[in-house]
């Protein structure tokens, strides 16, 4: 609005205001049109295959029936069900979590299987006992990730009458002790478990100030809520690598399942190497 040198009152357009006005409209556009392409693109998948999917469907609760679930988080915990337990014919890949993150790019497929060495979560279930369900999470999941893991996983199982147990690994830098001569033997064992779990661990409890981050801690934390058992058995070592004394390490925390997994007295000669082999092309400079 303006005045004239006659006392009359004008109305005037500002063409700059609403320019700014109409570009900050765009922007605000843009930017929610990319907002919402990412998290998109961050969005969890679960896929399972053709029978799973039959027993979810064929249930009113639309969720798998499981007695057990075990999951591992890292290599040496999914190197140990690789190389004793899941080396044998009795255990068949029935789904897999596909996930797209700055640094898990390869598992971004969800319409198919992950191949052969991309870094992924895979559930197996046992071909005499279908109750038991494995997961081997070997793919990193981002903090944004994690509530959508879990609870999309376990939205498929049906929480009456489950028991969750989960391995993790844990470099020994991160353990806190007061006293360091104190500190067990490296590699070792250390659990949280649930207020619901009323087994008695296998290993002294995890000492405060010591905290668990990641999948195991979304996990530990979801079935708290819910009041589902669950144990953890984190395992800190002071090799990144896949290596046998670290995975033999959990074997002790396996031995409550052993009625329902049963270890190989001898590991598969084959997975070791090839465990070993990947840990020596991903920890290497030039790749």
């Amino acid at each position: 609005m303006m005045a004239t040198f006659f006392g009359e009152v004008l109305s005037v357009y500002s063409r700059a205001v609403d320019d700014d006005e109409e570009d900050q409209d765009n922007t605000n556009e843009e930017d929610e049109q990319i907002r919402k392409e990412i998290e998109e693109k961050r969005e969890v998948h679960i896929e399972w295959g053709p029978e799973v999917t039959k027993a979810i469907e064929y249930t009113g609760s639309q969720t798998l029936q499981c007695s057990d679930f075990i999951l591992a988080v890292g290599h040496n915990a999914a190197g140990l069900l690789s190389a004793y337990v899941l080396n044998s014919a009795s255990w068949d890949a029935v789904g897999h979590v596909s996930l797209w993150n700055e640094r898990s790019r390869g598992s971004c497929r969800h319409s198919s299987a992950p191949l052969p060495g991309e870094p992924a979560c895979v559930f197996y279930r046992h071909r005499d006992n279908s109750s038991v369900l494995i997961c081997q999470s070997a793919c990193y999941i981002a903090e944004d990730q994690l509530f959508q893991w879990t609870e999309k996983v376990f939205s498929c199982l049906q929480p009456r009458g489950l028991s969750v147990m989960v391995l993790s690994d844990s470099p020994v830098a991160e353990y806190k002790t007061p006293d360091y001569l104190d500190a067990s033997p490296v590699p070792f064992l250390r659990s949280l478990k649930t207020s619901t779990y009323k087994s008695q661990t296998l290993c002294p409890a995890l000492e405060q100030p010591n905290i668990v981050t990641g999948l195991p801690a979304a996990v530990l934390n979801h079935c708290q809520v819910h009041q589902i058992p669950t144990v953890m058995y984190q395992c800190y070592s002071d090799v990144i690598a896949p290596d046998s004394v670290t995975m033999g390490t959990y074997k002790s925390a396996l031995s409550s399942l052993s009625k329902l997994v049963k270890l190989n007295s001898c590991p598969s000669t084959d997975v070791l190497r090839k465990l070993a082999k990947a840990s020596e092309t991903q920890s290497n400079l030039y790749t």
